[in-house]
């Protein structure tokens, strides 16, 4: 149902999961633990489902909180459960707030889970190629350092998320990279078909991170595309499926 990161597990009063799609209640394309409330699965599975993953990190449901995802670099500060209407719009949260999970929704994109073990603040990005190449990843280690944080001490996870030998992107693509940083060519590679190339999300995630000053990094190494126990928006493209299931990686401090 979880994996989890070393570097994360050894942090005491800290809780956190990369969830796979084992667990849950949905069916269909969405079995089994869809957690994604922007999905079209039954409202009652996924609510199942996201009261499971909050059981599993040790917070109350209402505690398991997620953003509407808009692929930004926007990130908030949560102190509690979100108030009832429709969920704020963002891409990474940050809190030092026991007993509050943030959650990540991915399916393809890349989950990036933070800690600082001595401030207690914690933080979790989505981190898509949009969000990766305008500052999200930034923008959450601001806004912890906002809380108390420090860079040189923060801890980063990243989980599974799709891989560069899965990833084909079109030439337009990859110019967007190189026009931001002519170094960003490094994160490509020639495709098998011409016209397009193999895009190394992981390793422009890692890079911004570093960059950033982040010094202890963790990279799952997992494929969303080629693995099934994950999600994968491309691979549902590719199977002509009608929609897909969301996980929702998930870090919370220990109340």
């Amino acid at each position: 149902m979880t994996l989890g990161s070393s570097l994360l597990s050894a942090v005491p009063g800290l809780r956190h999961a990369f969830f796979t799609r084992e667990g849950g209640v949905s069916s269909g394309i969405y079995a089994a633990l869809n957690g994604g409330l922007g999905s079209n699965d039954d409202p009652a599975h996924v609510a199942e489902n996201r009261r499971r993953m909050a059981e599993h990190v040790g917070v109350r449901p209402e505690h398991f909180i997620s953003l509407h995802q808009i692929h930004s670099p926007d990130v908030l500060v949560a102190d509690g459960a979100w108030p009832s209407g429709p969920r704020p719009k963002g891409d990474a949260l940050v809190t030092r707030t026991p007993g509050l999970a943030l959650g990540v929704s991915t399916a393809d994109c890349g989950p990036v889970l933070f800690v600082d073990p001595n401030a207690r603040v914690i933080g979790g990005a989505h981190a898509g190629w949009k969000g990766a190449l305008t500052g999200v990843l930034e923008s959450t280690i601001d806004a912890m350092e906002k809380l108390g944080a420090e860079r040189g001490r923060i801890i980063a996870a990243i989980g599974p998320l799709i891989r560069q030998e899965s990833y084909e992107v079109g030439n337009e693509f990859v110019a967007r990279f190189i026009e931001a940083d002519a170094d960003n060519a490094v994160f490509f590679v020639p495709s098998v078909r011409e016209g397009h190339a193999m895009f190394d999300l992981a390793g422009f995630i890692r890079m911004r991170l570093e960059t950033a000053g982040i010094l202890m990094i963790d990279d799952l190494g997992l494929d969303t595309y080629a693995d099934e126990r994950f999600f994968s928006y491309r691979r549902s493209v590719h199977r002509k499926e009608p929609d897909y299931g969301r996980h929702i990686h998930a870090i919370a401090l220990e109340a």
